[in-house]
């Protein structure tokens, strides 16, 4: 596994480009990443990630014990630990409010349906998770219930968003495409009709992706 130091540093980083991107506001929003099998990094709760420290940062296990840190980890602990357990290959967990991935999640309308290759290339599927009581068991629930191995951006109804990867700088990679593809879909919904990718032209470009493509 990586430095712990420099994971520590990573997430500062990480949590600072969330606030100056408008990805999250005041302190919302929570980074973890995982330091190995028992032991996971989470940021503090009521601390704004644009202006984290490194010594801020908790360690705790996974079954949601504070190891070292002063502070009290974040509020959606559960969460992040919950995707742990269900995804071995997850190293990094980020939970933001992108404004219009949100706002898609305050709709009945649908953003699981391809638009564009990036989907498939860095999100894999983006699920959509029920809604669940903030800061609860519920809302890990609802996002383990969705997952897949191909699952690497989640919208929670009525919420925000969760993106997971190898790393937290992955992480925010993908949130920020989340985004990225929200306003897109949101700009071509107002141009006209959105041009979906058909199964057969998302089956191409999963065959691309694969190792042997």
């Amino acid at each position: 596994m990586r430095d712990e130091h420099e994971i520590r540093n990573e997430m500062v980083e990480v949590g600072r480009r969330l606030y100056f991107k408008d990805l999250v506001a005041a302190c919302d929003g929570n980074i973890s990443a995982r330091l190995s099998e028992s032991e996971v990094l989470v940021t503090p709760s009521g601390v704004s990630k644009g202006f984290l420290s490194s010594a801020e940062i908790l360690k705790i296990g996974l079954d949601g014990t504070v190891l070292s840190g002063s502070g009290k980890p974040t509020r959606e602990t559960a969460m992040h630990l919950g995707v742990y357990r269900a995804r071995p290959d997850v190293n990094g967990v980020v939970h933001a409010h992108p404004p219009l991935a949100t706002a898609f999640g305050c709709t009945d309308l649908r953003f699981d349906r391809v638009l564009m290759p990036e989907v498939v290339f860095e999100l894999g599927r983006i699920a959509m998770a029920e809604y669940a009581l903030p800061t609860t068991d519920e809302v890990a629930e609802s996002i383990v219930q969705v997952l897949t191995p191909d699952t690497h951006a989640v919208i929670l109804s009525n919420h925000g968003a969760v993106t997971m990867g190898a790393s937290p700088l992955q992480a925010l990679y993908r949130m920020e495409t989340l985004e990225a593809v929200a306003r897109i879909t949101l700009t071509t919904m107002q141009i006209g009709a959105p041009r979906y990718l058909t199964d057969a032209q998302v089956q191409e470009l999963l065959e691309l992706k694969s190792p042997a493509g």
